[in-house]
């Protein structure tokens, strides 16, 4: 189908204004520009019981986790949740909206992770620091009262990567354990050649160019993209990963990797449930205040992770 309505105007004010891509901009810049366009689009921030801080040891220094609490209630359940950004821009602000729906939504604690960005910190830094976060919350579950059986991870565009990543380091290491994982629009394979990766070249769009731009900021060296730790999609073995909420966008060049992870996932036997939201580009997700599909994915993944940490 066409555009939707509403990213045609969302595309039509970008023109308007003379929005540049972000690939176009200095890193500062382009960071500050991502933070502004994420907040000016995810509608007014929900109200939670509480917010705060915590800082943990990481692998390359403190480790900052934000906490988003629903309600009193001890031992909850709890949504490890990883902001996008292409592994370069996006900070805890950028999904602060999300995690506060997602919160209230699903009823359990969500923790954000402030993990660092390339290109100071290139990979692996950021799937290290996201598993630290993931073992601490395990381990000190019950001081912050959470359910260590009920973890899920998530995450949108190189969130969702990491998210994907974090499960296969988490099947080798012995745990922590989680029960569900859900990918918006994830990279799944840094060498793609798909259709919707090719086809995508609209500047006032997230496309390929936008792609190739984080990826050269997050590798060290091209052979890095090889690891299935940057590339879920080429990992030898999907096998015992936790069922999966795979979310997609249909004019996102990332769209067929996430599609095809999803059934890669499948044919290794993990549950999935794979929904492509027509007429939506990269980062309609973050996009609650001005796209509709963006509320209805948000309430979507909210009742797969509410039946997955039930």
């Amino acid at each position: 189908m066409p555009l939707d309505p509403q990213v045609l105007a969302l595309r039509a004010r970008r023109a308007e204004a003379g929005t540049p891509p972000l690939y176009t901009l200095d890193l500062a810049t382009a960071r500050a520009a991502d933070l502004a366009s994420i907040q000016a689009a995810g509608g007014s921030p929900e109200a939670v019981h509480e917010v705060g801080e915590l800082t943990v040891p990481g692998p390359g220094g403190p480790l900052t986790l934000r906490f988003y609490r629903p309600s009193t209630a001890a031992e909850l359940p709890a949504l490890l949740y990883l902001f996008g950004g292409g592994w370069t821009l996006g900070s805890l602000d950028t999904g602060d909206a999300i995690c506060r729906r997602l919160a209230n939504a699903v009823g359990c604690v969500v923790v954000g992770v402030g993990y660092r960005l390339a290109p100071e910190h290139p990979f692996p830094a950021a799937v290290e620091d996201v598993a630290a976060a993931a073992r601490w919350l395990a381990e000190h579950a019950a001081e912050v009262g959470v359910d260590p059986a009920r973890i899920a991870v998530g995450g949108d565009s190189a969130g969702g990567n990491l998210a994907a990543a974090l499960t296969l380091l988490a099947r080798a290491d012995g745990g922590p354990g989680l029960r569900h994982q859900l990918l918006v629009y994830p990279n799944t394979d840094r060498h793609a050649a798909t259709a919707s990766l090719l086809e995508s070249e609209d500047p006032l769009l997230f496309n390929r160019r936008s792609v190739e731009w984080y990826w050269g900021h997050y590798l060290k060296a091209e052979a890095d993209g090889d690891s299935p730790l940057a590339s879920p999609l080429r990992a030898d073995d999907l096998s015992g990963l936790p069922p999966a909420t795979v979310i997609t966008a249909e004019y996102d060049p990332l769209r067929d990797e996430g599609e095809a992870y999803a059934e890669a996932l499948r044919a290794a036997g993990v549950p999935v449930e794979l929904r492509r939201y027509e007429g939506m580009v990269h980062g309609f997700f973050a996009m609650a205040g001005v796209l509709d599909a963006g509320r209805d994915a948000q309430e979507w993944a909210a009742e797969r992770l509410r039946e997955a940490l039930a």
